[in-house]
């Protein structure tokens, strides 16, 4: 399995369900590896270097229409199981609505190169005419808020439920307000079908200046995907066996808490991509299956 690099909380959760699965299955030996994000994902699944892997919305959109270098993927791509969402939102010290943004003011819509820039950046679009874009890491937004080199920042809310440690130090280090999005920009970003937009109350994050009553966020699902020739039995028993030990999950990673609800497993799933066949299965099993949803052919 992989999902990104070492210090990530996506990657120290993998290693958690690696363990529930190898300690509970005498068939299965489930490894967590590293990568460098979701194109080294495709292409370990492409070259079959991995079996699982996670990737999100943006990415499978791009997939299903062979943008760029995905036109080269040898393999029918099947979806296995939601694994947690990323809802983005927008902060600053001075301004309190996206609307707010002018050509002169300087916003880092995630680092250039992440995977979340191109639909941070998109949403924007439908916010501002124009604006200076610029790169900073996640971990340096409050110096960079704080000596005025940046106006506009991102923070995310893991799973809507769990607020990262680099966000928490930028809300005790700046006086922040995330900022609201006007109703013409929501219908639009709704309206887009690359976007993916979700939302929570606004008193969910403490150590706001001001947010509004409710936080509406591009947000990315990610989901585990495999090759859709992947061993059936394989694939069958490692939900079954996660599914038997949900309840342990939590014990290993916050963000694991929500798979405790096998309802989640099935969450924000990606439009046009099969399931893997025993995927599909295992879900009429459980009876979270649902009638959109598509089944790929058994390997």
């Amino acid at each position: 399995m992989r999902t990104s690099q070492s210090t990530t909380t996506a990657y120290s959760a993998n290693e958690g369900i690696a363990k529930v699965i190898s300690d509970n299955n005498d068939d299965l030996t489930v490894e967590a590896r590293t990568s460098e994000g979701t194109e080294a994902n495709l292409g370990a699944l492409n070259s079959q270097d991995a079996e699982m892997v996670y990737i999100q919305n943006w990415s499978a959109q791009e997939v299903q229409e062979g943008a760029g270098d995905f036109d080269q993927l040898e393999f029918e791509m099947a979806q296995v199981f939601h694994f947690y969402d990323l809802p983005w939102f927008f902060l600053s010290p001075g301004l309190e609505s996206l609307s707010g943004i002018e050509s002169g003011t300087t916003v880092s819509p995630t680092p250039r190169g992440s995977g979340t820039a191109p639909a941070l950046e998109r949403a924007l679009d439908y916010a501002t005419d124009d604006y200076n874009r610029t790169s900073v890491g996640y971990g340096d937004q409050s110096g960079s808020l704080n000596e005025g080199s940046l106006d506009v920042g991102v923070g995310t809310y893991m799973n809507f439920s769990i607020v990262p440690g680099w966000v928490q130090e930028m809300l005790n280090s700046a006086d922040l307000n995330i900022l609201d999005v006007d109703d013409s920009t929501l219908e639009e970003w709704e309206n887009d079908d690359r976007l993916l937009v979700q939302s929570f109350s606004g008193d969910e994050i403490d150590g706001t200046q001001n947010a509004p009553e409710e936080v509406y966020c591009p947000t990315f699902a990610y989901n585990f995907v495999s090759r859709a020739d992947l061993d059936y039995d394989t694939v069958y028993d490692f939900l079954e066996t996660m599914h038997e030990n949900r309840s342990a999950l939590e014990e290993y990673s916050a963000v694991l808490a929500r798979l405790d609800d096998e309802t989640f497993w099935v969450e924000n799933m990606y439009s046009d991509v099969p399931f893997h066949a025993a995927a599909a299965d295992f879900y009429e099993e459980i009876g979270v299956w649902k009638d959109e949803f598509e089944r790929a052919d058994e390997p």
